[in-house]
């Protein structure tokens, strides 16, 4: 044990030197291009190296996974180049273009990272959630194999702030979790100031509450021992009551500072005063700054120590730049070293001038290292991101019915998954935020049940007691319940949608959520797709069509949402044979990881795939009849086709997205006497139309002059005096940009203000998207029109 600490104490001398100089090399050294900051957080990184040298090089095992604090990844990285799983070139590049991420990222980072970071919070919830996903897996048929793992995340006390930790403890107790470690960096101090005294005395009773194990780490080795000296527990009672603020500033002060601050408060007793005196100044200064999570070997024994799978919390007590010149320093978050401080810090650390990089410059047995290194359980099976095998997507039939709601639609093409036995079916899981019936989700629930890691009995089906709702809970169950929380429908969606890289096995999630609380949800939702985390939304009910609920309920900018939230291809179908064509798209489309070349038919990037987002509404509308082609399918899957062709003298277009289509083609029937001619534009998604044009520009820019998009074939054709009127029960916004794509005339209608109760006829009349308003702004177009050339 002697010689395991004596190592992992030359590991945390090797991360702290490591991060640090990459920091500095970034700020001082490299060149600046732009002459601002780079930045990196040494103090940050400082107050972790203890906590993550014992966890990663003493506690962890290959099955677990860790969130790092992400004011922490100079640490993380310095560790992987120390295994030798980071090049150099990487490590001089931090922050740069092609460098290390800023913050831990799954998909830029060419380490292991098992969890992105960044926006503070999230990924220290997602961890209760991926232990969620682990148990759903584990108690599966085809996923008894998996090992299970604990998830961990490395806290900075800062993100406690956060009100997404908080809902995901509830959900967590909610659903029985267990192997999850939340590990908190517990410095006091953050960007803006000092922790208020007292504050986890509060947040303690929380985790308690929620059935969380609390350990608290605040004293070192050396603490303790001193404790066992004549003195000792007045200097343990001094350390104890000391304020945050004082704590901080006399650490920054150093040894002699310490020695005359506890002489006036503990001198004249003989036994303390005895204690300082036979240690130096920098002797005491080591003592005093040696809290439990700046101490490798009481933070290796603090986690040796836990031998259950109940959720535990650690609070490590540390200092703010641990082991630096700026230690305890108020304004150390956002500071670093200069170079005379790091020069003389160098000299302290025994790095030779020249031997910066070195992974083992200051290493005294370099054999003896590597060699406990290659014995590491963490490290010893490599990089740990697992594949599983596409699942095949059987043929998704359209639902049957002369009026329907695309949201009846999809309950129903769920319902008759739910009834087979298909691999798809067996691997969907889906997840709502207390909305699971109101967005049809119950048919799909009551047969294939409710998750839980134990049996749990329906009262209303034992007594049968007629209801809708068979709530059944068993570990069988594909449904996972969720309180009202849309960050932790994300977050949840986000773990599932990972499980085949940090579990080995694949999983479909799909998640409902009323279309509006898209935006509750947001930060969580960009957070998962940043992770390339691969699962469905559906919005629904969605826009002003869903009328006597008003304005609260009515979504108007989600379809922007979906145009420019990177990893989401977003789609809004108005009819039912839409929808399940590209539901049966959707579901191959999230099982894609190829290498990404453009798809020339569509200049879109298909073959990495990504997230499927659906906004759905609640109106039934007249289905049309049977569409089968080749023409419909690939236009539905491809962003537009048309409903109605255009013909050659064609002079008004009127292109729709969603529910609005109704209205659409009343209106272009009743301008078919006076213009033969109208085209009928379907709009099934404006985000991969956009995303199409824009890629095929950037093609021919260049030098690929064939290039051309799905969007600009399809209104290539058109007379240059042909004019767009564009529709959508949302933000006009989303479709007003046609015009562009060929240099046509444009009037985009849609919703820009609050909606409020009344008839779906009311509010479609007083935003304008009604049949009556669409014929109006035509005529309108011509009038304009003749004017203009009057006035030439």
């Amino acid at each position: 044990m002697t010689e395991t600490i004596h190592h992992l104490k030359t590991i945390e001398q090797r991360l702290l030197w490591l991060s640090h100089w990459m920091i500095h090399n970034a700020n001082h050294i490299r060149p600046k291009v732009d002459g601002i900051k780079i930045g990196g957080h040494q103090a940050s990184s400082a107050s972790m190296v203890s906590i993550m040298t014992a966890l990663y090089f003493s506690a962890l095992r290959p099955e677990d996974r860790v969130a790092v604090k992400p004011h922490a990844s100079p640490i993380f990285h310095a560790m992987q180049y120390l295994m030798g799983n980071l090049s150099r070139e990487k490590m001089e590049n931090f922050r740069g273009y092609g460098g290390v991420q800023s913050y831990p990222s799954r998909t830029k980072d060419v380490d292991d990272v098992d969890f992105s970071t960044g926006s503070v919070g999230l990924g220290v919830a997602i961890t209760s959630f991926a232990s969620i996903i682990q148990d759903y897996i584990k108690a599966k048929s085809w996923g008894d194999d998996i090992s299970l793992g604990r998830m961990v995340a490395l806290v900075g006390d800062a993100e406690l702030d956060e009100g997404n930790v908080y809902e995901a403890l509830q959900e967590g107790w909610k659903n029985d979790l267990r192997n999850c470690w939340w590990i908190i960096d517990y410095n006091r101090q953050s960007l803006d100031g000092i922790v208020r005294e007292g504050l986890f005395d509060r947040v303690e009773k929380i985790f308690d509450a929620f059935g969380w194990d609390v350990v608290r780490v605040k004293h070192g080795v050396l603490q303790r021992a001193a404790f066992r000296e004549p003195g000792g527990e007045k200097l343990r009672q001094w350390i104890d009551a000391c304020s945050n603020q004082d704590y901080s500033a006399l650490t920054f002060m150093g040894g002699a500072v310490w020695r005359k601050r506890l002489m006036d408060d503990l001198g004249d007793q003989g036994d303390v005063t005895a204690l300082l005196d036979r240690r130096s100044d920098d002797q005491l200064a080591d003592l005093m700054e040696n809290l439990g999570g700046n101490c490798t070997e009481t933070m290796a024994e603090t986690f040796a120590s836990i031998d259950h799978d109940r959720p535990t919390c650690f609070l490590a007590y540390t200092v703010k730049g641990w082991g630096t010149p700026i230690a305890g320093h108020k304004d150390n978050h956002g500071g670093l070293m200069n170079s005379t401080q790091m020069s003389e810090w160098q000299k302290h650390m025994g790095v030779a001038e020249g031997a910066e990089w070195e992974p083992f410059a200051t290493v005294e047995d370099v054999s003896a290292l590597k060699a406990f290194l290659d014995q590491v359980p963490f490290f010893s099976k490599g990089a740990r991101r697992y594949h599983d095998a596409a699942v095949d997507v059987p043929a998704i039939e359209a639902p049957k019915g002369t009026e329907l709601s695309t949201q009846m639609a999809f309950g129903k093409i769920l319902d008759d998954l739910s009834k087979g036995s298909s691999t798809l079916a067996e691997r969907i899981v889906t997840t709502s935020p207390d909305v699971t019936g109101t967005t049809n989700l119950g048919p799909w629930v009551n047969r294939r049940k409710l998750f839980a890691r134990t049996e749990q009995s329906d009262a209303f089906i034992e007594n049968r007691i007629p209801s809708t709702a068979k709530w059944e809970f068993t570990p069988q169950g594909q449904h996972i319940e969720l309180g009202i929380a849309e960050m932790n429908l994300f977050l949840l969606l986000g773990a599932a949608g990972l499980s085949h890289s940090l579990f080995g096995k694949r999983l479909i999630p799909i998640g409902t959520v009323y279309d509006p609380f898209v935006c509750r949800g947001l930060d969580a939702l960009n957070y998962a797709c940043y992770q390339d985390a691969r699962f469905m939304i559906v919005g629904t009910p969605s826009g002003v069509t869903l009328s006597p609920e008003g304005g609260a309920h009515q979504s108007i900018g989600t379809p922007l949402i979906g145009m420019s939230q990177d990893g989401l291809a977003a789609f809004e179908p108005a009819f039912a044979d839409e929808l399940a064509v590209i539901m049966e798209w959707a579901f191959d489309y999230l099982q894609r990881d190829g290498e990404g070349d453009p798809d020339e038919r569509t200049w879109l990037r298909d073959e990495t795939g990504g997230s499927v987002y659906l906004r759905l509404t609640t109106n039934p509308i007249e289905q049309p009849g049977t569409r089968a082609d080749d023409d419909f399918r690939r236009g539905a899957i491809d962003g537009a086709y048309w409903l109605r062709k255009p013909g050659p003298n064609c002079d008004v277009v009127l292109a729709y997205q969603g529910a609005v289509a109704p209205e659409v083609i009343r209106a272009a029937g009743l301008l078919s006497d006076s213009r033969r001619d109208v085209g009928v534009l379907a709009v099934t998604s404006a985000d991969r139309l956009n995303a199409g044009w824009t890629a095929a520009q950037r093609a021919r820019s260049r030098g690929n002059k064939t290039a051309l998009s799905h969007i600009e074939r399809l209104l290539g054709d058109l007379p240059s005096h042909c004019q767009m009127i564009t529709v959508i029960d949302g933000h006009p916004a989303t479709l007003s940009w046609l015009g562009g794509v060929c240099g046509h005339r444009t009037i985009p209608l849609g919703v820009e203000h609050f909606g409020q109760t009344g008839t779906i006829g009311d509010l479609y009349s007083h935003f304008g998207i009604d049949a009556a308003s669409i014929i109006e702004k035509v005529n309108g177009l011509t009038t304009g029109r003749r004017a203009t050339s009057a006035s030439l």
